[in-house]
């Protein structure tokens, strides 16, 4: 059992990673994604060796849950009553409605629309990132607040409304760990926030390791090398989330972003560390 300060200290974004710890990492993380028949029977778990070639094992797992007919992408949104414009009273052809087709008024925001909707994506951990930020921008271009500052109070109301809404739902997607997590959410998964139980010790150790080899890390080139080693193990965890959420292995998918939150902080202070040497 760890102590509470050096658990603490681990868990913190100051937590790194040594280069060491990928072709483990890469074991582990694999070993939690379930090969699945067309049947939806599971016979055994997918592992790979570390000697194995990450883009060939990430082919590999699209490859089995693109055939598995039962791992397609799950419905987040479930069937809502017509709604109609709240000043023409005439029903919307499309949800989420922002304007009004028939009179152009500005609607109020459907607060359970899932972001997916909002930003008209994919359900899909691997989507389009620039598709996501030309809808972001088209859509903050005719709701934001400067555009009503004449209207009604009701539709500034709105716009406001509208605004904070579509800039939260594009944080979100937009960045693959609070993706992972936004997914999770919608199909009733939760993770606590700062608490990281499951975590194993050898990890943390590992972690406590590459913390003090980027602090005393020396030149950009040493940064960097943390930095690439840590791209690195982001791509391969994206791979091995995006096959978890399509087979509906959520505790799967919930244990790998757990790892992803790490190695993002470890991310950040590699940039961080790069600044120091501008």
């Amino acid at each position: 059992m760890l102590p509470l300060n050096t658990f603490r200290l681990l868990c913190s974004p100051r937590a790194l990673l040594h280069r060491s710890w990928l072709s483990t990492t890469r074991q582990c993380v694999y070993k939690t994604v379930t090969r699945c028949t067309s049947t939806g029977v599971i016979p055994k778990k997918e592992t790979w060796h570390g000697n194995k070639d990450p883009k060939a094992l990430g082919k590999e797992i699209r490859r089995i849950y693109s055939t598995n007919p039962t791992s397609s992408n799950r419905s987040y949104c479930a069937g809502q009553v017509q709604q109609t414009c709240w000043s023409c009273k005439q029903p919307h052809d499309a949800t989420p409605a922002f304007f009004c087709t028939s009179c152009k008024m500005i609607q109020p925001p459907e607060e359970d629309a899932s972001y997916f909707k909002i930003m008209d994506c994919d359900v899909t951990f691997t989507l389009d990132t620039h598709k996501l930020q030309k809808r972001y921008l088209h859509l903050q271009r005719s709701l934001h607040p400067d555009n009503f500052s004449q209207k009604s109070g009701k539709e500034q109301d709105y716009s406001e409304s509208h605004s904070a809404l579509v800039n939260k739902a594009y944080r979100t997607l937009l960045k693959p760990l609070s993706r992972g997590l936004y997914m999770l959410e919608l199909e009733g998964v939760r993770t606590e926030e700062g608490t990281d139980s499951e975590a194993d010790s050898g990890f943390l150790m590992e972690l406590m390791e590459i913390n003090e080899a980027l602090d005393e890390a020396q030149t950009p080139e040493d940064a960097n090398k943390i930095g690439r080693d840590t791209k690195g193990k982001l791509a391969v965890l994206a791979e091995a989330i995006d096959a978890a959420l399509l087979g509906g292995e959520l505790q799967a998918a919930k244990a790998l972003l757990g790892q992803m939150k790490y190695y993002a902080n470890i991310e950040e202070k590699v940039k961080e560390k790069l600044s120091e040497f501008m």
